[in-house]
């Protein structure tokens, strides 16, 4: 069989994008028409994409206004746009937030909100508690980003540091019906962790978010101890009669998107092995782990005889210590590739399906048999990139990085090892 390995992977990426765009899976999950209002509320990397969907198959009348990061806004009619910052929140989407709120505010038993909630609006929604200024907030967020705390950790902190988060967007719009439509970024899918959970109850407590900031020994700012110290700080939790009439519906996952990229890999003659759509864990760890099952592919025929491709989505976590960019995607690539040690038949991409990986305007990057022996021509020491956590410098002079500009959606990383 002949192959373009990284063509073969570029079109697996594609398509699980592709899968995930909110055109192709908004539709079959809208709610039917209220006799009141339709208000549209939404935050994300997908949120803006998500209301155009909405916007070209709603039958009646709307309005609403949605928070999405920065190029990544789509032309809307009927629902207004507005763009902050990601991964660290601005004054942009303070602002946004605050609008937000007051958008959901009065309206009665008979208006339905629509919540647009996808993976970014954790950072975009940023509404600090009370007594907390947004400098302080973006100090614990960029603490928490280097940290290696998992996304749901992460989540749980935000929640309780948030006048928006972990259900009080929810409670704000009551009595009104809320369906949530949500692209989920999370491993596991939990609604919760989906951009902090605003329109959703939340099980985790005050107490949870101060032992994660005590565990990875982040420095808070005076306001942000007091406040989680206050019962203002709690979420709103699971039972509460303001939360009774929301209604969520996951509408693209991570799996969706892996299952759409082995539809690639079977037209091409290639076995798919879909490993799981919520691997976490230090990005190097993976990387070296999946070289193992890799090898044994190459080696024994196990978990699938060649050719195949090793397919896993999730959500990996870099703590830097060096000097580089970071990025999740890269840095696993690059701990994959080290461990390999150019393997016979072995290419891989991993790269984020909302096309920034890290702080990155780059995806990710593709990596072959030869990706450590061009580097050693360049000057360039593989390990020493690594550990510097330059992933994205290592792959960027070796000309391999995957960009994709905006996707304008957002189910979490991609991995595909193909093995040919």
């Amino acid at each position: 069989m002949t192959l373009d390995p990284r063509d073969l992977l570029r079109r697996m990426f594609d398509a699980a994008i592709n899968a995930a765009q909110p055109a192709h899976c908004i539709p079959r999950f809208l709610p039917e028409p209220p006799r009141g209002r339709t208000v549209v509320i939404g935050a994300g990397k997908a949120s803006a994409a998500m209301a155009q969907a909405l916007e070209a198959h709603w039958p009646g009348a709307l309005s609403g206004l949605v928070v999405t990061r920065y190029g990544y806004a789509v032309p809307c009619q009927r629902i207004e746009i507005v763009e902050a910052a990601h991964p660290v929140p601005d004054a942009a989407g303070l602002a946004a937030a605050r609008r937000i709120l007051a958008t959901v505010r009065g309206l009665g038993p008979d208006d339905l909100v629509i919540a647009l909630v996808s993976g970014g609006g954790s950072a975009l929604l940023a509404l600090p508690g009370e007594g907390i200024a947004l400098e302080d907030k973006q100090a614990v967020n960029r603490a928490l980003l280097k940290s290696g705390a998992t996304i749901s950790e992460m989540n749980c902190v935000r929640r309780h540091l948030s006048a928006i988060k972990g259900g009080r967007l929810a409670a704000a719009c009551h009595p009104a019906r809320v369906v949530n439509l949500l692209i989920s970024d999370v491993p596991g899918d939990d609604p919760i962790d989906i951009a902090s959970g605003p329109t959703v109850a939340d099980p985790t407590t005050c107490a949870d978010a101060r032992e994660i900031l005590a565990r990875y020994a982040i420095e808070l700012p005076e306001p942000v101890a007091r406040f989680l110290a206050s019962p203002a700080a709690e979420s709103v939790k699971p039972g509460d009669a303001r939360l009774a009439r929301v209604d969520t519906r996951l509408v693209a996952t991570p799996q969706m998107a892996l299952e759409a990229a082995a539809e690639i890999a079977r037209a091409a003659g290639v076995t798919p092995v879909i490993l799981g759509d919520s691997l976490e864990g230090e990005a190097k760890d993976v990387g070296t782990v999946m070289a193992g099952i890799a090898r044994q592919a190459v080696l024994h025929g196990q978990p699938a005889a060649r050719p195949c491709v090793l397919l896993s989505g999730g959500e990996t976590t870099v703590t830097v210590r060096g000097d580089g960019r970071g990025g999740p995607n890269v840095e696993f690539l690059l701990a994959l590739a080290s461990a390999l040690d150019g393997i016979a038949g072995d290419n891989a991409l991993a790269g984020d399906t909302d096309g920034v990986d890290g702080q990155e305007e780059i995806a990710g990057a593709l990596a072959g048999p030869d990706t450590l022996a061009r580097a050693w021509r360049l000057g360039i020491a593989p390990r020493a990139a690594l550990a510097a956590n330059d992933g994205h410098g290592f792959f960027g002079a070796l000309g391999d990085a995957v960009v994709t500009g905006p996707t304008h959606t957002n189910v979490n990383d991609f991995r595909a090892i193909l093995i040919t």
